[in-house]
């Protein structure tokens, strides 16, 4: 059998005594000891490359929970800013004939009171409104521009309007002149010259030619270039007496829904309901292309989510081997001490839950710092012809938060495990030296 160094025999013995003055003043070794001897590791430790470890990682858990906060905060803001102008523009579900017409101007219909009401029914519709569109020419100084003119009337919700105006105001239904009063986008404002309070003459394509004056009542912007570019919002009556259409007939009609994430289920039940003359689509089979691409930055965070984590754990990893070699004469006394393996990696992985909790605390402080930044100053722009917002947007779930910081704390330890069973490999004899 090997002999023991004179030294290493003193050392057990000291410590041994100190063992038997801890158990004596009553002090659970079972549960303290190991998140003492962690907390003098991590905090009061000496070795320079550890320390710089030690940085490093919480770097690498700090940015990898930033990256990922920051991600989902802007998937979730593009997709509000976006979902809420198309559906604020167009509505939730339209209501249309069911023929194939492929122009802009739809046939018109007629619902009855009954037939709304049999609508309001469903539980997750909120309001319906009857609308209309027209084309027509716009005449301003010998500038001519093709548009399409969206009627609405006094029930029309003109609350997403509101929100879009930059100068003048929504229509005024109450007004005598409302018939005549337009709102035309900052595009078609500038291409034309127009500003508020201004006149021009608009010619609607039909049989005969019919014109009209105008006055524009307020300039908006969507930042929505396919919306802008070709839209104009006017009266639903006037738009009745152009097309020679009763007062209870529209081109078609906007439901809006409580839920948005019951879009489709709330569809088919308004398809089954409103017989073979009608039939219900709904904004987002309108607009595929938009929120195709709104489905494919998912998949970005997705990847984000993966390669933060990755580095984020290899950086774990890392500094975790580096703490047990570093450390094995220690290790070494401790076992011969009489410490078991899983009491020892316990330290360790302590010492490991410190620096995730450090990192992760960093993180979100920097996360929550740039959020609160963006969305009080807007300072980072985008250009709204591509992105259709002007800025970039954030919205943060709590709920989202929390669950990432979970995530990434779970995933962390379970693969931590791994490097720590290393502790069971070293041994006294080879690791207690004296020079």
């Amino acid at each position: 059998m090997n002999k023991l160094p004179k030294g290493c025999v003193d050392i057990l013995i000291v410590g041994r005594q100190i063992l038997l003055t801890l158990r004596s003043y009553k002090f659970n070794l079972s549960l303290n000891f190991p998140y003492f001897l962690a907390k003098r590791i991590t905090l009061e430790g000496n070795r320079t490359f550890s320390k710089l470890i030690v940085r490093v990682t919480i770097g690498a858990l700090a940015l990898a929970i930033m990256a990922i906060i920051l991600a989902v905060a802007i998937l979730n803001g593009f997709k509000s800013e976006i979902t809420e102008k198309q559906r604020g523009f167009f509505g939730d579900i339209i209501i249309l004939k069911n023929e194939q017409n492929d122009s802009y101007v739809n046939s018109p219909i007629s619902l009855d009171e009954k037939q709304i009401a049999r609508i309001k029914q469903n539980p997750n519709v909120l309001d319906v409104y009857p609308f209309a569109t027209k084309a027509g020419i716009m005449n301003v100084k010998g500038e001519v521009e093709g548009v399409l003119m969206k009627g609405i009337d006094k029930d029309y919700d003109q609350d997403f309007l509101s929100k879009t105006i930059l100068e003048g105001d929504t229509i005024n239904f109450s007004a005598e002149d409302a018939d005549n009063q337009l709102l035309i986008s900052s595009l078609m404002a500038n291409r034309l010259h127009l500003k508020v309070g201004e006149s021009f003459i608009m010619y609607f394509i039909q049989e005969p030619v019919r014109k009209r004056k105008f006055v524009v009542k307020g300039i908006f912007s969507t930042n929505s270039e396919e919306l802008d570019k070709i839209y104009v919002i006017g009266s639903l009556p006037l738009i009745r007496r152009l097309n020679n259409l009763e007062e209870d007939q529209a081109g078609g009609y906007e439901v809006r829904v409580k839920d948005f994430n019951q879009l489709f289920n709330t569809t088919d039940d308004l398809n089954n309901n409103l017989g073979v003359s009608l039939f219900a689509t709904n904004v987002v089979m309108q607009m595929q292309d938009i929120f195709n691409w709104l489905n494919m930055l998912d998949m970005n965070d997705n990847i984000i989510f993966v390669l933060m984590v990755v580095v984020a754990v290899i950086n774990m990893i890392s500094a975790l081997l580096i703490s047990i070699l570093e450390r094995s004469p220690m290790i070494g006394m401790l076992k011969a001490l009489g410490m078991r393996n899983t009491k020892i990696r316990t330290v360790f992985l302590y010492n490991s839950l410190y620096l995730i909790g450090y990192g992760l605390v960093l993180g979100n402080l920097i996360a929550l710092g740039l959020y609160a930044f963006q969305t009080s100053t807007h300072f980072f722009k985008l250009d709204p012809s591509i992105y259709y917002v002007s800025f970039v947007p954030m919205e943060i779930s709590w709920m989202a938060v929390l669950w990432l910081n979970v995530s990434l704390i779970a995933i962390a330890l379970v693969t931590l495990f791994i490097p720590s069973m290393l502790i069971s490999r070293i041994s006294p004899i080879k690791t207690i030296q004296f020079k």
